[in-house]
């Protein structure tokens, strides 16, 4: 029988890169499990029912909290709800698969009172000024909603002491590469792979 994985928490401020890390662990480590949130907010383009987010009404939010279907969750940047349906978390842990939740702070933070074993990684910028140039240059929020992530980045960044690793993420594969060592995990194969 497998061992239950350990849950791997991946936090950290707006803008730092953190589904940019997660998609790349998703690409090059195929075997690692990527938790996937349900969110009040509207699709962004390109984003996919299911893949990127589990799209949902608010009533349906309600219930999800109401039924305590939900690991954690959060309202972000005082404005959409996000949380982690507990059920598929705790299926792939059971599983043996190791598993990736990407989050934010206050998500993290109760993710660590109702799941303590799990490990809890912060994804930091390089600097203040790389986050504003990241969160300017992405072009997905208005000028009064980047206000507010930079608002709560800043509470992010002091948070920083609270998580098991920190991350500096100043080139995404060598982030990616430090966030599956710290899961355990072995680096890809180097060169082409085989089909199969």
């Amino acid at each position: 029988m497998t061992p239950p994985a350990r849950l791997t928490v991946l936090a950290g401020p707006s803008a730092v890169g953190k589904d940019t890390v997660a998609a790349d662990v998703r690409t090059r480590f195929p075997n690692v499990w990527l938790s996937v949130s349900a969110t009040t907010r509207p699709p962004r383009p390109g984003e996919v029912q299911g893949v990127n987010y589990h799209f949902v009404a608010d009533d349906q939010f309600d219930r999800m909290v109401a039924e305590d279907e939900l690991l954690e969750w959060a309202v972000v940047h005082g404005v959409y709800r996000y949380g982690t349906p507990r059920q598929a978390v705790l299926d792939h842990l059971a599983a043996g698969d190791p598993a990736l939740l990407v989050i934010d702070l206050q998500g993290a933070r109760q993710v660590r009172r109702r799941m303590p074993e799990a490990r809890f990684v912060f994804l930091a910028p390089p600097s203040w000024d790389e986050l504003v140039r990241r969160l300017v240059g992405r072009g997905t929020e208005g000028e009064e909603e980047r206000e507010r992530r930079l608002a709560s980045a800043r509470v992010e960044l002091a948070a920083e002491p609270e998580f098991d690793h920190v991350i500096v993420n100043d080139d995404v594969h060598r982030a990616t590469e430090e966030l599956v060592r710290v899961m355990g995990l072995a680096s890809p194969p180097v060169g082409p792979v085989a089909a199969g």
